[in-house]
């Protein structure tokens, strides 16, 4: 065993890990022909085939599952090890958050600011992107955590939880008042939603949907800070949380009505690996309850 081929190893179980001679070779950087060729030579020397193809697909033989599960705990355990290596920057440990796009980013940073040690021991790279692609990254050891309005990509890893951190009521917001009653007078009005494949936006059409209509939409978005600014300059109804009532106020936008049938939510999504992170291990021991319920802080 001393003379095998970690990286021809390491080929083996991305092909195994994602599905794919193609997908392996993209995530790897290399050619599938690349790639090919390595497993084979992995094969030669274990003495056995680790891929039977059925039809176009890559099905892993009895020897082949075999070597993926000792592959998957080295390789695991290797990734775990340059995490821990990696914590450290400039004497700091870095946390490295994806933010979904959906999310409001004045109470997300609130969040993350609510648990960061005022002495700057951790340092924080944040990433905004899609659930979709934030997942993919976690999964790929490139973030520490995710913070985002649901927790349904954690479904598609066996490696990712996750946990509920709170959530709030929203608010519906214009620049010019709407003549009638709330809920009812959205039914004409101009309306800039969240994306529908977001969290937030399925909630709110499916609330829509239950008071009778579907509303007029002048705009869907998947940065939660473009839609308030289109908002405020636009004739156009926006949400937004109610714990950024008051700045909406201040910033001269009038309320058209507030429902606590439609809730922005906060869940945390995160490899097992990372429960030791301080970071990490803080914001879930956090009580967020207050922080939600509109008082400023969150009690560790």
């Amino acid at each position: 065993m001393a003379h095998l081929n970690y990286n021809h190893l390491y080929y083996f179980w991305m092909v195994q890990k994602k599905g794919s001679v193609v997908a392996a070779a993209a995530a790897l950087f290399l050619t599938p022909q690349t790639v090919t060729g390595q497993i084979r030579q992995l094969e030669q020397r274990l003495g056995g085939k680790l891929f039977d193809r059925k039809g176009r697909q890559l099905q892993a033989t009895k020897l082949g599952l075999l070597v993926y599960r000792y592959a998957d705990q080295m390789f695991n355990l290797a990734y775990e090890m340059q995490d821990v290596l990696n914590y450290s920057k400039d004497e700091s440990i870095l946390f490295e958050v994806g933010i979904a796009e959906t999310l409001s980013k004045p109470l997300a940073s609130r969040v993350l600011l609510s648990v960061m040690p005022a002495d700057g021991s951790i340092h924080l790279n944040c990433f905004q992107a899609a659930d979709d692609q934030l997942a993919a990254r976690l999964e790929q050891h490139k973030l520490d955590m995710i913070l985002s309005g649901s927790d349904a990509e954690s479904l598609n890893y066996s490696t990712i939880l996750s946990q509920k951190l709170g959530s709030c009521d929203v608010c519906f917001f214009s620049r010019d008042p709407l003549p009638g009653e709330f809920p009812a007078n959205l039914a004409n009005a101009a309306m800039l939603l969240p994306q529908r494949q977001s969290a937030l936006g399925q909630q709110l059409l499916r609330w829509f949907d239950g008071l009778g209509f579907m509303p007029k939409v002048l705009g869907e978005f998947d940065d939660a800070a473009m839609m308030k600014a289109f908002g405020r300059n636009s004739h156009g109804v926006f949400v937004t949380p109610v714990l950024q009532q008051q700045e909406m106020l201040d910033a001269g936008m009038v309320l058209i009505g507030r429902t606590s049938q439609v809730q922005e939510e906060y869940h945390v999504m995160f490899a097992e690996r990372m429960i030791q992170h301080p970071a990490v291990r803080r914001l879930l021991n956090t009580d967020f309850a207050p922080f939600f319920a509109g008082q400023e802080s969150a009690q560790n």
